[in-house]
């Protein structure tokens, strides 16, 4: 009776899930076949935050610095210089990180050993003869009683051939000042070409010296740098095999 339940259950999910499947298609294919000989149009300027799913973004900001002007002085109360240092100094503030990777690895491995032993043991004089004929058969001699030769050879080899470019830019967020003064950065960049989603993640932490005068830092001077650069979507999942086939080839042990 359970099972004939359970049956009548799945059968009826499967029914739905078709259903709803077929009533999504209808739906798409409506809307290409009205846009047949159509150009694609484009979406309405709007405000963005009227938009469902809207969120407000929140960001570590800089505790507020009073600025207090001396009248008739060009000169700020509390200013460093006196034009605006533009680079980033301060929680919040952002820089351009320039990512150039350019990694190249070769690397060739032979290995070879070789090893021969040779044992041999005889007994001669008196005991000798004894031997041969009271214990060993005829034509055989005591002279060469045990003879053991071993011979082991080994040959490996090794080879790695590697080859990596990465060579782009992505504006990077302050979201730290150590003690020491040095900055913690962290930026994130994501595109998305058709249903493929190309991600940059770029984090580490770098010196205020090391940023140019134009607020741009060489991704060679991030301490403990930590690059990403991938991809998800359509086409990463057809590259990939299938998890089922992952699964089973950690749990194959041949």
């Amino acid at each position: 009776m359970i099972s004939r339940t359970f049956r009548s259950l799945a059968r009826r999910g499967v029914s739905l899930l078709a259903i709803a499947l077929a009533l999504s298609g209808c739906g798409n294919m409506v809307d290409r076949l009205e846009n047949v000989g159509k150009t694609p149009t484009l979406s309405a300027v709007d405000d963005p935050t009227s938009k469902p799913g809207y969120r407000p973004v929140s960001m570590p900001m800089p505790s507020p610095e009073p600025v207090a002007y001396a009248p008739n002085s060009l000169w700020s109360k509390g200013s460093r210089a006196f034009f605006k240092d533009q680079r980033a100094r301060r929680v919040g503030d952002i820089l351009t990180v320039t990512v150039t990777i350019t990694d190249k690895a070769k690397i060739d491995n032979t290995t070879g050993r070789s090893r021969t032993e040779s044992d041999s043991t005889s007994v001669g004089g008196v005991p000798g003869a004894v031997i041969d004929k009271v214990l060993l058969p005829s034509g055989m001699s005591s002279s060469n009683l045990v003879d053991n030769t071993t011979k082991t050879s080994q040959t490996g080899a090794g080879s790695v051939d590697r080859s990596e470019t990465l060579s782009t830019n992505v504006a990077a967020l302050v979201t730290q000042v150590l003690p020491n003064g040095n900055l913690v950065i962290e930026g994130r960049q994501e595109v998305r070409v058709n249903n493929e989603i190309r991600e940059l993640i770029v984090a580490g932490v770098v010196r205020p010296e090391d940023i140019a005068s134009d607020n741009t830092i060489e991704s060679s001077k991030i301490a403990e740098a930590r690059i990403a650069y991938g991809g998800r979507g359509q086409i990463t999942d057809v590259q990939q095999a299938r998890y089922g086939t992952q699964v089973m080839d950690v749990l194959m042990p041949f």
